[in-house]
């Protein structure tokens, strides 16, 4: 081969190289934006749920078998009365309301079935925003993200908990807790948007879409 014909090759070679470096360069750039795009947009949607509902959680003492069972008893005690106290609130902004005006009542509840039970405990009862990873809820799975919740904390807190979604009622029913059919679907669409409702539906799960990538034909002349 001579002089001219290498530096040819080479000139070509050369060409190529910068090509597959431009392309891989430009798909890191849009995946990585679509990918920002997508977390921004998740964490917009989380939030605007987030702020549209209230939780009921109930952190047992411990992990061994009696103090779970012992988390019932003081969810099905402060459940019941919280029902009842419940039945007439129209928004988020009376169900805190109720809960702020109460936090001792809720409280003396959950010691007094503790005591009924053969053992006084400790309880701290509080209106707050929580941490809470994702939570699958029967045909919903709620993401990762701070809600706001009633917190009842038995003990010193340091065992698995029990929680359902407080406001829109989730967590009573004729039957008992956890309302995952048709009345959950018309207790949150009355609170969500039809995009907020669907993003809680656990078939809806993120994808990454690469469709985007098919205008990207930088092989062709």
């Amino acid at each position: 081969m001579g002089e001219k014909e290498g530096n040819l090759a080479l000139k070509n070679k050369t060409y190529v190289l910068n090509r597959i470096l431009f392309v891989v360069c430009t798909c890191l750039l849009f995946t990585g934006c679509y990918f920002a795009a997508t977390e921004y947009a998740q964490a917009r949607a989380v939030q605007a749920v987030a702020e549209k509902v209230l939780r009921f959680h109930v952190i047992a003492k411990s992990d061994n078998a009696n103090d779970q069972r012992r988390k019932l008893l003081v969810r099905d005690a402060v459940g019941d009365w919280m029902q009842l106290k419940l039945s007439e609130v129209e928004n988020l902004e009376a169900c805190e309301e109720v809960i702020l005006k109460n936090e001792k009542q809720i409280c003396r509840i959950a010691e007094e079935a503790l005591e009924k039970d053969g053992k006084k405990e400790h309880v701290s009862v509080r209106l707050a925003d929580v941490e809470f990873p994702e939570k699958t809820y029967g045909a919903y799975r709620f993401p990762a993200g701070t809600y706001r919740a009633l917190q009842v904390v038995i003990g010193e807190g340091n065992g698995h908990n029990w929680w359902c979604v407080l406001y829109p009622n989730l967590c009573f029913s004729a039957e008992g807790y956890d309302e995952t059919g048709d009345e959950a679907e018309k207790e949150l669409t009355k609170v969500l948007s039809a995009s907020e409702y669907e993003m809680l539906l656990k078939e809806n799960s993120y994808k990454l879409d690469v469709k985007y990538l098919k205008w990207l034909k930088f092989w062709e002349d």
